[in-house]
């Protein structure tokens, strides 16, 4: 059965997010979606006068190929995929899965192979293509949110489909205050960290790359991370659930890191020179989403968050850090999570989760609901 609600999206994803223009070659990137969504995009696509090419994944499939993925299947996958990567103008991809922990059992060392020998067609869809990514609603996500399945989907197209034209103003004036700032001091439970940000530069995130949306981010100093973070939002990541987890960083490398699945936390960790090493510092502001959900495309976004990730940084406001790992691992620091402060050069520009430089409250959710 057609459901608008499929349009909409589409047209945010082709007319927002990657401002398609005519002629443009686009990769659709499929991971269990229902057709109705992939038929919506490839006419919204066409309806910009653009490219549409389809690729189609199935979770189980997936897993079964990862099981036995070797070096020379690799070669020849990554050769294909980055070939055609270098033909696409854009890159639209839509994950969905009923299992969320699907690559569980897949062993670290696999993981690992898979991750670097594909790390190439990554890096060339990040910085040569306009792209965006998101999941799909599923029960199984509804279930990870503690929320019915139809509640869960109102959810989804509610903050999918974001005004993300009213964030502008206060991420503008954000990313201007990153861009000048030396020492960040984060402060809350469990959670003292100091480090510079200085001529790093920052990125603004209202929905071109990721939807949900609503970030600002910029990356520490490589070197200059001191002090420990205590995550309060659980992560899934290669398949295993993580909760509590815990770094303690000095001279930029994480020394001591704990968490439910310490020894896996620490394999991660341990994969290459990079990853432990921070690629990534945002901050949080989508109003719609407020509790975690362990889906990091929506945790990352939280109100009153903070993200500090270990391993890979980007491009653009990045310190140069080389990881196969690139893990958001997340704060939040309103009031009902324990509070927290967020520091800029000695001056608080947010306190348990609310900006408090006038030119900041634009980030509020009261400003971006319009209330």
């Amino acid at each position: 059965m057609h459901d608008p609600r499929f349009d909409q999206l589409a047209r945010v994803l082709t007319a927002h997010s990657t401002r398609l223009k005519r002629g443009e070659h686009v990769l659709l990137d499929l991971f269990d979606i229902p057709a109705e969504m992939g038929i919506a995009l490839v006419r919204a696509v066409r309806s910009a006068g653009a490219v549409p090419f389809l690729q189609l994944h199935n979770a189980r499939l997936s897993r079964e190929l990862a099981l036995g993925a070797s070096d020379a299947q690799l070669k020849v996958s990554s050769t294909v995929e980055l070939a055609r990567m270098k033909k696409m103008d854009a890159y639209i991809a839509l994950r969905g899965s009923h299992n969320i922990t699907e690559l569980s059992d897949v062993p670290e060392d696999k993981m690992r192979l898979i991750a670097g020998k594909m790390r190439p067609v990554m890096d060339w869809r990040i910085n040569k293509t306009k792209w965006v990514v998101l999941r799909w609603p599923t029960t199984a996500m509804a279930q990870q949110a503690s929320t019915s399945t139809e509640a869960f989907e109102e959810f989804f197209f509610k903050v999918c489909t974001l005004n993300y034209g009213r964030m502008i103003p206060g991420m503008k004036a954000l990313s201007a205050l990153m861009d000048k700032t030396d020492q960040v001091h984060l402060k809350g439970p469990g959670t003292d960290l100091r480090f510079s940000i200085k001529g790093i530069g920052s990125k603004v995130c209202g929905g071109e790359h990721n939807i949900p949306d609503g970030e600002v981010f910029s990356c520490p100093v490589r070197n200059s991370v001191e002090g420990h973070v205590a995550y309060n939002v659980p992560s899934i990541y290669q398949g295993t659930a993580f909760d509590s987890i815990r770094l303690e960083f000095q001279k930029g490398a994480v020394v001591k890191a704990t968490a439910n699945h310490t020894k896996k936390l620490n394999e991660i960790l341990d994969c290459d020179a990079g990853a432990r090493f921070i690629g990534e510092f945002s901050l949080g502001f989508n109003p719609h989403i407020l509790h975690p959900m362990r889906d990091i495309l929506f945790d990352e976004k939280i109100a009153g968050s903070f993200h500090f990730t270990p391993g890979q940084a980007y491009e653009i406001a990045g310190n140069g850090n080389k990881s196969r790992v690139h893990w958001d691992l997340v704060n939040i620091q309103r009031k009902d999570y324990g509070g927290g402060e967020v520091w800029f050069d000695g001056k608080m520009i947010r306190k348990d989760g609310l900006f408090v430089l006038p030119a900041l409250k634009k980030l509020n959710p009261g400003y971006l609901l319009g209330k």
